[in-house]
């Protein structure tokens, strides 16, 4: 049996190379980028693992559930963490940071998910970064949903470990992902005695036999198929331009948000205000006594093709999320998608305006 997926010369360590700095220009970093071989949460989690310990106070920031796992990491690793919970239809600000840094002046690290696909909501990430670079803090960015969305800049708003992934707004594999590392974040690695060495998180096992070496011999085998596809979906972001990608996405958002206002019934915007809703994903929430995931149930039976999912856990009852992210940020998808709500809403007895959907 032949197949295209099959009997593929090796990726070379040139090849694997050239697609970090495709990776690097995306980001507009010169930092060292490091594409790891799994899921994001790899690299969260290794870089999390790598740069703290108990000598850390860090401030993690919670707007949505990623927050919550960092957190979680964070104390494992002997870390005092400091919380900044905000109500998940807002964003953090950046005041509220300088003020977490009067009232703990210890603090050296500081965690934030950029935009959170889950919740809807997205932080200015380069007004924080200004206020944690005049505080000398490493500063650690989840920008796993956001890249591709809206601009990510490591190098401009000085964060120090950038992770991302492909399988979102770069409609791009899930088994591949990337982080950039400052030099200050690789120096308090090596700092750090319970960095993890010799194991699957470690960064450092990369710098020292992949990044130091010349990237001249891979450390271990790569996942060949997932790097192709995340050279591919490089080379298309390159090909239609970063900035129209991340037009396509705005466009989908406020369409989205106006669809739903546009089709009544009661539906809404989760996140309060325009300007902290993320391009990536919009939350929706839904009317008084509806439950979400039984909605979204109804309309997938309408149109098993649209991207919509009810929040996670609790939000599971009040949240809808319409992914119109990758392939999916198009005013196609988010009609297709506003047009499955409303015809589920108006079968659950809602009133809803079917005609206002087309104009999304």
């Amino acid at each position: 049996m032949t197949h295209p997926f099959l009997d593929l010369p090796p990726l070379t360590a040139a090849r694997f190379a050239s697609i970090e700095d495709r990776v690097a220009r995306l980001l507009d970093t010169r930092q060292d980028v490091v594409i790891t071989q799994g899921e994001a949460l790899l690299p969260l989690e290794g870089a999390i693992r790598s740069t703290a310990g108990p000598g850390t106070t860090a401030l993690n920031v919670i707007t949505g559930p990623y927050g919550q796992t960092f957190g979680d990491w964070l104390r494992d690793c002997g870390a005092t963490v400091i919380d900044l919970a905000v109500p998940f239809h807002t964003a953090v600000t950046a005041e509220q940071i300088r003020e977490a840094f009067a009232a703990h002046p210890s603090i050296d690290f500081v965690s934030l998910v950029h935009a959170e696909a889950a919740t809807g909501n997205t932080n200015p990430v380069a007004e924080i970064g200004e206020v944690v670079r005049e505080r000398g803090a490493l500063f650690y960015v989840d920008a796993v949903a956001s890249v591709g969305a809206e601009p990510v800049l490591p190098d401009a708003w000085g964060v120090d470990l950038c992770v991302i992934g492909a399988q979102k707004a770069m409609g791009g594999p899930a088994g591949v992902s990337a982080v950039s590392v400052s030099a200050r974040a690789w120096a308090r690695m090596a700092a750090n005695p319970r960095a993890p060495r010799r194991s699957y998180l470690s960064l450092l096992d990369w710098k020292e036999r992949w990044t130091d070496a010349g990237r001249k011999a891979l450390p271990h085998a790569p996942a060949q198929l997932e790097m192709l596809a995340l050279e591919a979906c490089v080379e298309r972001i390159e090909a239609a331009g970063l900035p129209t990608v991340m037009a396509r996405h705005a466009s989908a958002a406020a369409a989205t948000r106006a669809g739903a206002l546009a089709l009544g019934g009661g539906l809404e915007p989760y996140v309060h205000e325009a300007r902290d809703a993320a391009p990536v994903a919009t939350t929706l929430r839904t009317p008084a006594g509806v439950d979400a995931s039984e909605l979204v149930a109804r309309a997938l039976a309408v149109d098993p093709s649209v991207p919509l999912a009810a929040g996670g856990g609790a939000l599971a009852k009040e949240m809808i999320r319409v992914n119109h992210y990758g392939a999916d940020a198009t005013p196609e998808v988010v009609r297709a998608s506003l047009a499955a709500l409303g015809a589920a809403m108006r079968e659950r007895g809602l009133d809803v305006n079917l005609d206002g959907v087309t104009g999304a």
